[in-house]
């Protein structure tokens, strides 16, 4: 079996052609391609999904442009706390971490929980010290900083003050996310992210929560998920993609649209990325656009940003 594919997205929210300079297009553009590019070298030397997916979102987690890692957003407290999460769809093993504030890349301090201790999800400073004690890279948490993201939650504390909807339309989810089916036939999925610009301290969020924004089941699919939270936990939407497919009998694209538009019909915004163990990849999301790429054995190689994009 030599089949191989790769889908990533770095969010999902109001991106279109009037709001992005061509600049910051560009940049964008090529920051989803060295993530493509990473998780590519994994899976075409016959490298597991799991380190596929690892790679991509701990690249997407370096660069300042999304909100995950350095460039993720600030809580109301003015401070930056880390959501991560990662999943392998063979044994079902998975490893979560939410409120860290010191690991370089939490998608590796997710893995390690996964793979170094008998829990699924670890928390505020106890996740950190699993960190520390497991050797990852740490920082201070003024590393994550951007100037960008401390004027945004600037305006935030503005339009609160003016009794404003300080979660309104014009917000964009940076969390990144990649699922991958690697030539053994195998699917992970991996996600991270900074939450909500202003969140309340301690707020959790759908990445964190297997079957919400993050899954991977060998017998349906691998889901990773960017939007509104709250919305994708009260749906359990990954999971609900997946049960669609094992129960209903619908396809990859079919499930992910129809969970899309009930998140839709409940007030949430927001978009996934799916792989089916035979390789299908699909994408969904009810927002103006959505960072997104994916690549294939066969060559494919697509970015897109806008709705309007293939």
């Amino acid at each position: 079996m030599t089949d191989w594919t790769l889908v990533i997205h770095g969010g999902s929210g109001a991106m279109s052609r009037d709001t992005i300079s061509a600049e910051q297009d560009g940049v964008q553009r090529q920051a989803l391609s060295r993530a493509l590019q990473a998780g590519k070298a994994v899976l075409a030397s016959s490298g597991s999904a799991v380190d596929a997916v690892e790679a991509a979102v701990a690249v997407l987690e370096d660069d300042p442009g999304f909100n995950a890692g350095h460039g993720a957003v600030f809580n109301a407290a003015g401070s930056i706390e880390l959501d991560a999460a990662i999943m392998d769809g063979r044994t079902l093993e998975a490893g979560a971490v939410c409120g860290t504030t010191r690991t370089r890349n939490p998608v590796r301090l997710a893995r390690a929980v996964m793979e170094r201790s008998p829990h699924v999800l670890l928390q505020g400073s106890g996740a950190d010290e699993f960190s520390r004690d497991s050797g990852l890279d740490q920082v201070e948490n003024s590393y994550f900083e951007t100037d960008e993201r401390r004027m945004q939650l600037e305006r935030m504390r503005e339009r609160a003050a003016g009794s404003g909807d300080v979660f309104d339309i014009d917000v964009k989810f940076g969390t990144v996310g990649a699922v991958a089916r690697d030539t053994s036939g195998n699917i992970a999925a991996a996600t991270s992210t900074g939450g909500l610009t202003g969140k309340r301290f301690g707020r959790v969020g759908d990445t964190a929560v297997i079957g919400a924004g993050t899954l991977a089941d060998i017998r349906t699919c691998a889901v990773s998920a960017t939007g509104a939270g709250e919305f994708y936990i009260r749906t359990a939407a990954a999971s609900a993609i997946a049960a669609r497919m094992r129960f209903g009998g619908e396809s990859l694209q079919v499930a992910a649209d129809a969970v899309q538009a009930e998140i839709r019909e409940m007030g949430g915004s927001g978009g996934v990325i799916a792989v089916a163990p035979d390789g299908t990849p699909a994408w969904s999301f009810n927002t103006p656009g959505m960072y997104r790429g994916r690549a294939r054995a066969d060559g494919t190689l697509e970015i897109g940003i806008y709705g309007d994009e293939k």
